[in-house]
């Protein structure tokens, strides 16, 4: 053993056990891979729909009408893949930031090489501040090892020859040789790694409600379409015009809710990110703002893992000085080797350098540190440790007294003898000692923690605290960051059938496992709670994992980062704040947008079913689908873009039931009364030789036929009756954004006025648009429409008019909810 760790592994073996796979090679460098996210997002199943009509659209010539089928699901892809691969280069970028060397021992000599490259074999030179990169037996020296990020625990361990070191700990005293045993996926923190990477992306409420609406759909429009393309095969119609009506008819679902929701992630994201926070799962955007129930880690992310000097209580006596705070500041600074207390103090005491002839170095087996000076003999350490040999009044109740203060307790002590030794041989051993002073330290708080706290809190989510230190040290310092600790629980009394109880009613958990923070976030979920968990250590990963919304330390563990679907790229805890208010301003835009899409599936959707009923042709060209970009694409997202961080609706499916239904039945009936109407007075001026030759030009241009053609007057008849509808149904769904947001009482029969004109402006611009496309030959004949006409405009104004007035009249008396008996439902006496 002595001579592998003095030599190690020669390079040529390090190349041979690179070569076998005996690397320490990670699970993955960062998140999700660019082919996994280009798959997830671009070849989902409501997208490949698209692409099969796009694609037999584009081998039956028609360019256009797959341009607008396919259009939108490429966008919306590109833009979710856009948003996630963003948040997978800066992950990366920051995690190829924090990269330190480690050192090991290869052909006798110390050589410096990133943890990936080192394979199972090697001897690692471990000094203080080093991460543990593999696990490991200790084959030389003596290790103090912080295993914080592994078990909570926030004191160091004495690790020393033939003891096993684990991946992901620290070393902060001592030093040693480590030999790399389990690398890679062997190794303890890649094995928490891989359990936490387990797929489960949580859908958020809202994504649900999306989803449910769209299957729905779906499923109404595969039922009507084989119906219509049976009838249409039956009468012997082309191949090419069953794709065109598939095509219209699959528009129908609206994808476009999709595209909006990832642009409305993709915009959240990059304003949080201007808060400090990395979004690495797009809907962690929208989720944070459901979260009811956010459990966090003590040591990391409510601590910044420094100590401060809370207070120095001087032992009143004969024989002691008044000046004890500056030989307590001397002495820690005459130590040799540095440790968090030891600069604590050295920070708030003023003291000198001594010159030492003795010493011994705090560990965590001993919890005591001495120097011998010629001035004295100085001991620091716990009252536990030192008590046996301490003379003089009891300290007990001082040391009691903080300890229930959730503070770090030590006692300043000198040598009644000061040329007593500081060893018994190789061992450090204690002389009797004078008490001069009781130190009380204390975890600092992160200068955020008690403004996100009471932020979080006066939005009505509740925190709770799981740590692996003692519950009364997580108490106090919970307390100190504002929370209403009651009485704090062990995790040794978490057992199973209490464990619903005690998670209900507690707010601190300290002594608690990885395993037990992932059973607490679980129950929490199981009472219907919307969980988040903030960590920043290996323990928490699994945690992060099975909560609804992972957060992670950016100074935290790798594994953790890795696993999270927001990292706090400032370790700033309140960039939640923000998170969540951003949140809200989504749900409350998408929740309007989809008003606004359902709306226009469902007018769509009855106004093909009646016109294919009455025999009147199929009322729509894919082609005339595209419109929809202003009657749905640009409100939509400029309504999403004015939202505001409002409370969600809980009961939104039964308002958008209440909303859409009127909306598109009353919208529908007078669309296909314009339908019906010119569609008749074409066919019959064309048939009786009554419509002007240039009306016959138009017409002959419009289709591409010739007035002797058998299909000439059907045709025209058909593109003129479109026309009419769309110019309605256009100018109608600009209305129903007044009607969704009205700026005077004229319009609001549906809710009340808002103090925004935005709104307004928008419906007044999309106006001047639609104008220009009927107006602009080139546009009209892209979009499938004839120019306007004089019956045209004579048809659609009145019938503007007429569902205005019973629209308006529908949602001011509440129509549908009379119809339905809602008022009687909701006050039915209960038996």
């Amino acid at each position: 053993m002595h001579q592998l760790a003095t030599a190690g592994l020669t390079q040529q073996e390090a190349e041979a056990g690179r070569r076998r796979g005996e690397a320490n090679t990670a699970v993955s460098g960062g998140s999700a891979s660019y082919v996994r996210i280009l798959r997830t997002q671009v070849f989902n199943f409501y997208n490949n729909i698209l692409f099969v009509i796009g694609f037999t659209l584009l081998a039956l010539g028609r360019y256009n009408d797959a341009f607008v089928s396919v259009g939108l699901g490429l966008v919306n892809a590109v833009l979710s893949s856009i948003q996630v691969i963003r948040a997978k280069r800066k992950l990366d970028r920051l995690q190829l930031l924090g990269r330190t060397e480690v050192i090991v021992l290869r052909d006798g000599r110390d050589a410096a090489v990133f943890p990936e490259d080192v394979v199972r074999g090697d001897i690692l030179r471990i000094r203080p501040g080093d991460q543990i990169v593999v696990d490991g037996p200790v084959v030389e020296g003596v290790l103090e090892i912080d295993e914080s990020l592994l078990t909570g625990e926030p004191d160091a361990v004495v690790r020393r020859a033939g003891e096993d070191v684990l991946s992901g700990s620290f070393s902060v005293g001592g030093s040693g040789l480590q030999l790399a045993r389990d690398v890679g996926e062997a190794s303890y923190a890649q094995r928490l790694t891989l359990h936490a990477r387990r797929p489960a992306v949580d859908k958020t409420p809202l994504q649900r409600r999306i989803e449910f609406v769209v299957r729905l759909v779906m499923v109404l429009v595969v039922l009507m379409s084989a119906a219509i393309v049976a009838q249409a095969a039956l009468e012997g119609v082309t191949l090419l015009r069953i794709v065109q009506i598939s095509a219209v008819l699959s528009g129908l679902v609206p994808y476009g809710l999709f595209f909006l929701i990832a642009v409305a992630y993709t915009l959240g994201a990059t304003r949080i990110a201007t808060q400090g926070a990395l979004i690495q799962q797009v809907n962690a955007v929208e989720s944070i703002s459901n979260v009811d129930v956010l459990c966090t880690d003590k040591t990391g992310t409510l601590t910044s893992g420094r100590l401060t000097v809370a207070t120095v209580e001087v032992v009143r006596g004969p024989s002691i000085d008044a000046d004890v705070e500056r030989q307590l500041g001397s002495a820690v600074r005459s130590a040799s080797t540095p440790t968090p207390t030891g600069d604590a103090l050295a920070a708030a005491l003023p003291g000198q350098v001594y010159a030492v002839r003795e010493e011994v170095a705090f560990t965590s087996s001993l919890r005591w540190s001495a120097v011998a000076t010629a001035g004295g003999t100085w001991v620091l350490g716990a009252f536990e440790a030192l008590a046996p040999v301490l003379r003089g009044p009891s300290l007990a109740p001082v040391v009691a007294r903080h300890a229930r203060d959730g503070l770090r307790v030590l006692v300043f002590a000198r040598a009644l003898d000061p040329a007593a030794p500081l060893h018994d041989g190789d061992r450090p051993a204690l002389p009797g000692l004078e008490p001069l002073a009781v130190v009380a330290l204390e975890e600092e708080l992160r200068a955020d923690v008690q403004g996100a706290v009471a932020g979080l809190r006066d939005a009505g989510v509740a925190v709770k605290v799981l740590s692996g230190d003692d519950p009364r040290t997580v108490a106090a310092l919970a307390g100190r960051a504002g929370m209403d600790v009651g009485t704090p629980v062990s995790g040794t009394d978490l057992d199973d059938e209490r464990l619903d109880q005690l998670v209900a009613a507690t707010t601190v958990f300290g002594r608690v496992s990885p395993e037990d923070k992932e059973r607490i976030v679980g129950s929490l979920r199981r009472h219907g709670h919307y969980v988040a968990m903030i960590g920043d250590g290996v323990n928490d990963a699994r945690a992060l994992k099975r909560a609804h919304v992972g957060v992670a330390m950016r100074s935290g563990s790798a594994v953790t980062r890795d696993v999270a679907d927001i990292v706090l790229v400032d370790d700033a805890f309140t960039a939640l704040v923000p998170a969540r208010r951003e949140g809200r301003r989504i749900i409350d835009g998408i929740a309007t947008s989809m008003y606004v899409f359902l709306a226009r599936v469902a007018t769509q959707a009855l106004v093909i079913l009646t016109v294919t009923l009455l025999g009147l042709g199929f009322p729509y060209e894919p082609t005339q689908v595209g419109l929809t970009l202003l009657t749905v694409g640009v409100p939509t997202l400029f309504l999403t873009l004015w939202a505001r961080p409002v409370d969600p609706d809980p009961h939104l499916l039964g308002s958008l039931a209440r909303f859409v239904i009127p909306a598109a039945v009353v919208t529908a009936a007078c669309g296909v009364g314009v339908y019906t109407i010119i569609y008749t007075r074409v066919m019959q001026g064309l048939s009786s030789m009554t419509v002007p030759a240039r009306v016959i030009e138009s017409f002959q241009r419009y289709t591409g036929l010739t007035y002797a053609d058998a299909d000439f007057t059907m045709a025209s008849a058909t593109i003129g009756a479109q026309t009419g509808l769309s110019t309605f149904v256009t100018v109608a769904s600009f209305g129903l954004i007044l009607f969704l947001k009205p700026r005077t009482r004229f319009f609001a029969s549906w809710t009340r006025p808002i103090p925004d004109r935005r709104p307004s402006l928008l419906v007044v611009a999309l106006l001047v648009a639609f104008v220009g496309v009927l107006y602009t030959p080139v546009l009209s004949d892209y979009f499938g429409l004839t120019g306007p006409s004089r019956p045209m405009l004579v048809t659609v104004i009145p019938a503007l008019a007429i569902w205005f007035v019973v629209l308006s009249a529908a949602y001011r008396w509440r129509v549908l909810d009379r119809l339905l008996g809602v008022d009687e439902l909701r006050s039915a006496p209960r038996s």
